[in-house]
């Protein structure tokens, strides 16, 4: 059923194509169950989960919620076929725009897909911080990695995100500490008979979707093995008080789309009519006119490099 076009709607081409491809390796009959599911004129139409709307009055915990019950209804992707690459290097706004895409296919996820889709859905929400936490597991000799959409509203702590456990995506911002989320976490961990090794905490996420910004994965990478729960435990608050000081002291980098629009404009003013140039000398003793020094005139090459 996941290979159903979701009412009706199209998918684009390649997404498909992956998809029939995946079917004609795993299944013995590869080839003609594709042909005969592309034929077949009486499909069931599956239903579109709806993109969740919100009014302005509307607390932050319930629009929470209602994110998480549009990520659940996408449903996990058990297909073993990734329909949405994402590239972790890839700018803040090219993200959105694939999260954009994975609204209009409604295809079933996995965990990074929903952190993306996560943070698409709640840029409009200004008060709420987000921020990626991995997680590196050691289950019967074999390693597994999972990871969820941080969320901090009013100082509480919780999670946004999706798994094949229930207890390993969404977590209510009830947590007082970060700490306290983490070994939440890890309790969870420890009921599925896996053992947590690593902890990798990001910075927040801008909430401008059109930032060329990357996103910052892994600012903190905690190795339960080297640390003790003390340790652990400072480490989490430690990152939880950077977090605070960045958002509070606005020490965070600019949005660049907001610097190139500064930058254009500014060499455009600077080219003004000498009648106004010269009115502003004026105001000044003379000798004392401010020359055009960097902060007049931005370095545009500087900016590109950037980008």
């Amino acid at each position: 059923p996941f290979f159903v076009n979701r009412g009706g709607l199209p998918v684009d081409e390649p997404t498909w194509e992956r998809m029939w491809r995946h079917v004609g390796r795993i299944h013995p009959d590869g080839d003609r169950v594709a042909q005969r599911i592309r034929g077949a004129a009486d499909l069931p139409k599956i239903p579109i989960p709806s993109v969740p709307v919100f009014q302005p009055s509307t607390p932050i915990p319930e629009r929470l919620e209602a994110v998480q019950r549009y990520i659940r209804e996408l449903q996990y992707n058990h297909t073993g076929t990734q329909f949405f690459e994402i590239k972790k290097s890839r700018p803040l706004t090219g993200l959105m725009d694939l999260a954009k895409e994975m609204t209009k296919e409604a295809l079933p996820i996995k965990c990074l897909e929903a952190v993306i889709l996560g943070i698409y859905l709640t840029n409009n929400m200004t008060t709420l911080d987000r921020f990626p936490i991995s997680f590196k597991t050691h289950f019967s000799g074999n390693y597994f990695r999972h990871i969820v959409l941080g969320v901090n509203f009013g100082g509480r702590y919780g999670a946004l995100g999706i798994s094949r456990r229930e207890e390993l995506m969404y977590k209510a911002p009830v947590f007082r500490t970060l700490s306290e989320l983490i070994f939440d976490f890890e309790e969870a961990y420890r009921r599925c008979w896996h053992t947590l090794k690593k902890v990798k905490l990001g910075h927040c996420v801008s909430h401008d979707p059109h930032s060329v910004e990357q996103i910052e994965w892994k600012r903190s990478v905690l190795d339960l093995d080297k640390l003790t729960r003390e340790d652990f435990r400072k480490e989490l608050e430690r990152h939880a008080r950077d977090m605070r000081l960045k958002i509070g002291k606005g020490t965070g980098p600019p949005s660049p789309t907001k610097d190139r629009k500064k930058d254009v404009s500014s060499p455009q003013r600077g080219q003004a009519s000498p009648h106004r140039r010269n009115s502003r000398g004026d105001r000044r003793p003379s000798g004392e006119k401010k020359p055009a020094d960097s902060k007049a005139m931005p370095d545009l090459n500087g900016y590109q490099i950037r980008v």
